[in-house]
């Protein structure tokens, strides 16, 4: 952690001020190389893409377009082999694996389309598991598992596991586990991908919420009509971006859902 706030200092005092003040995530000319065998894939192509603290943006693209590859070295999961990426101001492209992992866990969120809860931990006990490594005391672990519980509408199923909820649920407990340890940024890749329609819709509802509430978001998606409740939507094709545009007449979710019929989760 020393190692860690070392670094932050020497690279917010080289940072240009809006940098440092203004944005969440600065990419600066990242190519990424894979090597399968002899052949060698170029997954990213010198992307540059500057993301500001609360935007919301929807990153989307073919397969083998390189979102997931982008969305892998936003998440601190991977390195890029050339430029640099700032998050929050820091250099992260020049910290060791132990560093990265400190960052991951004190400022970002991650919510999957698989959800990745433990079968035979509750909820709470699910929500629970990233304080772990955040050295808080058990009060203030439960405490903040039961306040991201309530805030994404599941304060009566804390004690359910995850075979006693819909898919939709689980993904409300991946959303509120992502959100206990109070991340600067919330990455979701394809978290809507194994649900239904309406309960999209209500993913998205409480991704706009948190939004609005001031916090970042970055979401992968497939689904051009899930992109459109993002504010920003990034296309990736070739390891390029090839469209950065704003979203014009974006719709709101909770609109959206009173034109749904109700699905019941019980």
């Amino acid at each position: 952690m020393q190692a860690l706030a070392q670094v932050e200092m020497k690279t917010m005092a080289a940072a240009k001020p809006e940098e440092a003040a203004g944005l969440a995530i600065q990419v600066e000319a990242v190519h990424k190389y894979y090597s399968l065998g002899e052949a060698k894939v170029h997954a990213l192509r010198g992307v540059d893409l500057k993301i500001a603290k609360g935007e919301f943006v929807a990153i989307m693209g073919s397969s083998g377009s390189g979102k997931s590859t982008f969305m892998n070295m936003l998440g601190c999961l991977d390195k890029p082999s050339s430029g640099r990426y700032f998050l929050e101001g820091v250099d992260v492209s020049a910290l060791d694996k132990k560093a990265l992992a400190a960052v991951r866990n004190r400022k970002l969120g991650f919510v999957f389309q698989g959800f990745n809860l433990l079968s035979r931990t509750t909820a709470l006990e699910n929500v629970e598991l990233p304080t772990l490594y955040a050295h808080m005391e058990k009060e203030e672990r439960v405490t903040r598992a039961r306040e991201v519980l309530a805030m994404v509408g599941l304060g009566d199923r804390m004690e359910h596991f995850p075979s006693q909820l819909s898919g939709g649920q689980q993904q409300r407990v991946a959303i509120a586990r992502a959100l206990v340890n109070k991340p600067a940024i919330l990455l979701a890749d394809e978290p809507t991908g194994n649900l239904d329609s309406r309960t999209s819709v209500e993913i998205m509802q409480i991704f706009q919420d948190l939004n609005d509430s001031g916090l970042t978001i970055v979401l992968v998606t497939h689904e051009p009509d899930i992109a459109q409740f993002a504010k920003r939507i990034v296309v990736f094709r070739d390891g390029k971006i090839r469209h950065d545009d704003l979203v014009r007449e974006r719709p709101r979710a909770l609109d959206v859902l009173k034109t749904l019929p109700a699905v019941d989760e019980d």
